[in-house]
């Protein structure tokens, strides 16, 4: 018997849970401590924003909400990696990766208080809408990779995917499709280790979710997700790849959904609070303020102020979408069809006059 093919998976990590450097070839965007202090800086942003969205859902100022607590690494090191032109397919709750590229707080809370105007979002106009459907966003972010090969334009299509959309076949066929046509295209799961109320321990008999991505023929790497320096690194090096002709890959960062699924859902029922206790001593936030203050780069003081000003700047926010008037009650049949059909056109003059009280 002849063996034609051996996989390895890396796991790539610079810093531990303490904020202590495991490697000593740190990349050159790391050695400077002030480029550091301003991925913070954005993360903490997003906690800031994040935290704001759960009251405002808590006392009914807004819907259904997605948390993003505990993937501020993952998420702001994905946004922070891409160029303008780059697209961005996320699913629901990649905020961090959408603030750095331009999207305003006041437009998340549009969406998620239910109007879809929020999705006509700030930032590249070419980058795609909050994905609900699990792991559709990835066949879009491959068609948009295929049109940058056919064009010869130096771009690259970023989806984002959880570690349970990665067991769906839409994210199976982007994979594919990339590895075949060696397209410019990065798929990124975010294994927050729980697909709602299912463990990733039942969700696949894989040791990786990165490998999933040796099928389709891509480079694969598994990385710390709570570890900003090694997302910066991954992501880094998979653009560059995917922009140079080289092909696409796949990588899945390793995190911890620290909130419950959407508001809508209590963890409690499925989750032991030991794993939860645990979880928070690996968190993105906690390991990147230890390394900052032991390198003299961030103080007490600076988060206290920062804090302040990112409270402030979402305070704002949410006063201009709570400010926003609400389209009219025809507006959700008016942008469904060019020629609206006579189904649809009775159930809009019903809707109509039942606000009249007709």
């Amino acid at each position: 018997m002849t063996t034609v093919a051996t996989f390895e998976i890396e796991h790539l990590q610079y810093m531990d849970a303490d904020g202590r450097l495991v490697r000593d070839d740190l990349p050159e965007f790391a050695r400077d401590t002030a480029a550091l202090v301003e991925l913070y800086r954005q993360m903490l942003r997003v906690r800031s924003f994040d935290t704001k969205a759960v009251a405002l859902q808590r006392t009914g100022k807004l819907g259904t909400y997605a948390s993003c607590l505990g993937h501020e690494a993952t998420h702001v090191g994905i946004g922070s990696a891409m160029q303008y032109d780059d697209v961005l397919a996320p699913s629901y709750r990649e905020y961090g990766a959408q603030f750095m590229r331009g999207v305003k707080p006041r437009e998340v809370l549009m969406y998620w208080g239910g109007d879809e105007r929020g999705n006509d979002f700030s930032g590249p106009a070419h980058d795609y809408p909050w994905c609900v459907p699990i792991g559709t966003q990835c066949l879009h972010a491959a068609g948009a990779a295929l049109a940058f090969k056919l064009r010869g334009e130096a771009r690259v299509a970023v989806a984002c995917v959880g570690d349970g959309g990665s067991s769906k076949t839409d994210t199976y066929a982007a994979i594919n499709s990339a590895g075949a046509y060696g397209l410019p295209f990065v798929q990124c799961i975010i294994n927050n280790q729980w697909a709602i109320s299912v463990p990733r321990r039942a969700q696949t008999g894989a040791p990786t979710l990165a490998q999933k991505g040796l099928a389709g023929g891509l480079e694969a790497i598994q990385v710390d997700g709570n570890d900003i320096i090694a997302v910066r690194v991954a992501m880094d090096a998979a653009l560059a790849r995917a922009r140079s002709g080289q092909g696409g890959s796949v990588i899945e960062f390793v995190t911890y959904r620290l909130s419950d699924h959407t508001t809508a859902d209590d963890a409690r029922r499925y989750r032991d609070d030991a794993e939860v206790k645990a979880a928070w001593e690996r968190e993105p936030m906690k390991r990147l303020r230890a390394y900052l203050v032991g390198a003299g780069a961030w103080s007490d003081a600076q988060e206290t102020e920062w804090k302040a000003a990112c409270a402030a700047e979402i305070d704002a926010e949410v006063d201009a979408y709570l400010a926003t008037r609400a389209q009219p009650l025809e507006s959700m049949f008016d942008h469904l069809y060019a020629d609206m059909p006579e189904d649809l056109a009775r159930q809009r003059q019903a809707a109509l006059d039942w606000e009249a009280g007709r």
